[in-house]
């Protein structure tokens, strides 16, 4: 999956997320490297691990994870011919002792969390090793058991150190009036006297030292240097023999080389599995059913991030509507709810329960394309509209059947007309193609391609007209306002401004020629051949038809064997011809030809709305306009043909 679009669904912050709930290098590891899968019985196998943790964990109970404390470096340094440390085998010792703790546990959990429990079943015994270190080493330090060497050497080092000691004793009663304290101290490992400077010669030895104020020499008797010489001879060979014990304990380590790193990954996928299964308790997520034939159906969903309570959102996409139209005023909620369904898909394939109810399910995808927010860049020259452009371009060169594509805004940053030409193309070929759609838009021409469009649907976000507030809850199968007007009014504009705005709004889609009627008949002259298809196919199946409900001036019909809709210009003659246009051509028709397929009242503001808006070109309406007012010589309208004969 593309890094644009994960980082656009904030998946980053979710591995971040995890990361931050392990507590091993090994289980760090492996949620720093999480990714969406996209074969759904993997999918489903991690969503049941995960389940299973969660729910020892929210019955109380806590594995008990080794901490692999100084593993990390004890792993790294087996076979390397270094000699491990009494602190690694420490660290070695503690490992050992925990992972037959680990076993033991998950072996009790067998029956309530089979999969779990399972890896614990993989992890080897390491109680030799445990029990080797421990007969070798006790709290740091090398025991004089270790070898029968050690135990020699140490045993000789004990009697001349008290040989040693009684001489220092001896020597301090019989040189108390030459020294500067009665104590005996250490310079470089061997024992010396505070002599008062101006005496030194009073006793025969070296000096070692001397006091930083100069008082004081520290003098090492010679009566002392040979026993002395003998104890550091006796220290030297106890770490030779110690270097030995390690040695030979390291080549004993590294024989369990393999089943050490085997317990090792098994307890970071332990460490993993529980910083997964925290998280979810932390947001009340829980495991939902997945599957591949592209239905996401959310009840109760809420977005893992918010910092506010989330009101929680019910969606559903797929099945027989794989694109979904979200319409509705800024700021209330539209985006969250493309980020949502995409974020929370990306979760459950990474194996993450999700924060929604019973009854929601997932689709498994090879990929979550998302086109949100503004990625203009004044470093790379591009405006609103070019970002957007690239995304969708991108979108377009992987999206396939399983293709999950969010499209925030569709529509903006250039001009609406076109704009809304561009999106509606692009939504046709990414329903083409199958891929599962959900994109918000203000545009009422894209609302109401939805509409009629098999394969599309609308939702809304409802809003609250009195507060200003959106209810973040969103309508399925409706087509909601941007609320402009609304909200302009409650925030005190003038009314006067508002209607105004009305008027112009109203001016502007007349005249870049979006007219009820026109809309209508432009999307469906680019329905996606599948629908067209399906169209054709009704009407070659349908029973010879016979007297047609009563058609009116204005209303859209589809006229199947040319895979076109045209509105009514000319009511049927007694030979049942209809007189109709067909993108601004004006052609004549059987009746029985043709197929009502939007009603005029569905498309136009009243009964007395002027229909030369539809048939008529905005030249002719201003010549008509010019005329009403005065004669203008050499001023004529020219009326197009309409003997124009469709044949069989």
């Amino acid at each position: 999956m593309r890094n644009h679009s994960l980082n656009k669904l904030e998946y980053r912050r979710v591995v971040e997320t995890v990361v931050g709930y392990t507590s091993t290098y090994a289980g760090r590891r492996l949620a720093e490297e999480l990714q969406p899968l996209t074969e759904l019985r993997v999918i489903e196998r991690r969503l049941r691990e995960t389940e299973e943790t969660r729910a020892l964990l929210n019955k109380g109970g806590h594995p008990p994870l080794p901490s692999l404390e100084g593993m990390e470096t004890v792993m790294a340094l087996l076979g390397t011919g270094y000699v491990l440390t009494e602190s690694d085998f420490g660290c070695l010792a503690q490992f050992a002792r925990s992972c037959g703790q680990l076993r033991q546990y998950m072996a009790s959990k067998g029956a309530e969390a089979p999969a779990v429990a399972s890896y614990a079943a993989s992890m080897y015994d390491l109680s030799k090793l445990k029990e080797e270190i421990e007969q070798c080493i006790d709290r740091g330090r090398i025991l004089d058991t270790a070898s029968a060497e050690l135990h020699k050497i140490r045993k000789k080092i004990r009697v001349a150190d008290e040989r040693l000691q009684k001489k220092l004793e001896g020597l301090l009663s019989r040189h108390a009036d030459i020294l500067q304290d009665r104590l005996v101290s250490q310079r470089n490992g061997r024992y010396v006297l505070p002599v008062k400077k101006e005496l030194r010669k009073r006793i025969s030895g070296v000096v070692l030292d001397e006091s930083s104020s100069g008082q004081t020499v520290f003098v090492e008797p010679s009566e002392l240097a040979g026993l002395q010489m003998e104890l550091s001879m006796l220290r030297a060979e106890e770490v030779r023999e110690e270097t030995q014990v390690l040695a030979q304990l390291t080549g004993f380590a590294e024989s369990y080389a393999h089943e050490l790193a085997v317990n090792v990954e098994t307890t970071g996928h332990y460490d993993f599995l529980i910083a997964k299964a925290k998280w979810a308790l932390a947001i009340g997520a829980a495991e939902v059913p997945m599957n591949e034939d592209g239905v996401i159906r959310l009840r109760q969903a809420r977005h893992p991030f918010l910092t506010a309570k989330p009101v929680p959102l019910n969606i559903e996409v797929g099945g027989e509507y794989r694109s979904l139209l979200i319409t509705g005023p800024n700021t209330g909620g539209k985006t969250v709810s493309l980020k949502t369904v995409g974020l929370l898909t990306l979760m459950a394939q990474s194996g993450l329960l999700v924060p929604a109810s019973e009854g929601s399910t997932l689709a498994v995808f090879r990929s979550v394309e998302a086109d949100i927010g503004d990625d203009q860049s004044m470093d790379a020259s591009l405006s609103t509209f070019s970002a957007h452009m690239r995304n969708v371009i991108d979108i377009l060169g992987v999206a396939g059947s399983r293709t999950l594509v969010l499209m925030d805004e569709l529509a903006t940053g250039t001009d609406p007309g076109e704009g809304v030409g561009l999106s509606i193309a692009v939504l046709e070929e990414l329903y083409r193609r199958g891929s599962v759609v959900l994109a918000t838009t203000h545009f009422n021409e894209i609302k109401e391609y939805a509409r009629v469009t098999p394969g599309f649907r609308n939702a809304r976000m409802a809003f609250d007209e009195e507060t200003l507030r959106p209810l973040y809850r969103l309508d399925m199968g409706e087509a909601g306002n941007s609320y402009a007007f609304v909200i302009a009014s409650k925030l005190g504009i003038s009314p006067a401004i508002v209607e105004r705005a009305k008027v112009i709004a109203g001016s502007l889609k007349q005249g870049r020629g979006d007219s009820p009627a026109a809309i209508p008949a432009a999307l469906q002259s680019r329905m996606p051949a599948a629908a067209q298809r399906a169209e054709t196919h009704k009407e070659k199946n349908a029973a010879e038809p016979g007297e047609l409900p009563a058609l009116e001036i204005g209303d859209v019909v589809f006229i199947p064997h040319l895979r076109k809709t045209g509105v009514v210009y000319r009511l049927h003659d007694e030979r049942g011809n209809l007189i109709v246009q067909v993108q601004k051509e004006k052609i004549t028709i059987n009746h029985k030809r043709v197929r009502r397929y939007i009603e005029r009242e569905k498309l136009y503001p009243g009964a007395d709305y002027d229909m030369d808006i539809v048939f008529d070109t905005v030249e002719n309406r201003k010549k008509r306009k010019l005329m009403g007012k005065r004669h203008v010589p050499g001023l004529s309208i020219e009326l197009p043909p309409e003997d124009g004969q469709v044949s069989d």
